[in-house]
């Protein structure tokens, strides 16, 4: 098992086969996709295909999301990271992109903001990466806050499969100033 990235409450480490249950948990409810546009999922077989093809995008892009554990209870608390966006977005291709998605009973803990900001340093100081992008639904203010707190810049809206989405970005000059 592979730990990318620490901080004092949480690890961030490669998904696990053994992370279907979380998993389940966090994208089988609704509030956790009303802005993602698209449905849960409704089986752990389809939990355990998310897994399959997060851990394929290890081995193809040498990045993609990582499990959040808490470090006191061992438990799955949800994904962040990064993950290389290899289809044209808002006009930008091979990007990474900046993440988070939690189980509900975890939110309002800090646990995005400090997920997305140890994702950041392993973009710039790991990677060496020049810039990282986000987009969220434009109505999303919580995941809006999460990422202006960590430091990237709302650039514009743009439209993303019928819905108005926000662009954010931060580079590496930024990151090393706001650091």
């Amino acid at each position: 098992m592979r730990i990318f990235a620490e901080t004092n409450r949480l690890i961030l480490r490669e998904i696990l086969p053994t992370d279907v249950e979380g998993l389940f948990e966090l994208d089988n409810d609704p509030e956790v996709h009303r802005y993602l546009g698209n449905k849960p999922i409704q089986t752990r077989e389809q939990a355990a295909k998310m897994i399959e093809f997060i851990r394929q995008q290890y081995i193809t892009n040498g990045i993609g999301r990582w499990a959040v554990i808490d470090k006191q209870t061992n438990n799955f608390l949800g994904w962040a990271g990064l993950k290389l966006i290899t289809e044209p977005i808002n006009h930008h291709i091979n990007y990474l992109d900046l993440g988070y998605r939690l189980i509900k009973k975890y939110w309002g803990r800090g646990i995005a903001t400090e997920a997305a900001r140890v994702s950041l340093a392993y973009a710039f100081t790991d990677l060496q990466a020049p810039a990282v992008y986000a987009i969220t639904d434009s109505n999303n203010t919580a995941s809006h806050h999460v990422l202006l707190k960590v430091g990237l810049h709302f650039i514009e809206t743009f439209e993303y499969h019928g819905f108005t989405h926000n662009w954010y970005k931060i580079d590496r000059a930024a990151f090393e100033k706001g650091s």
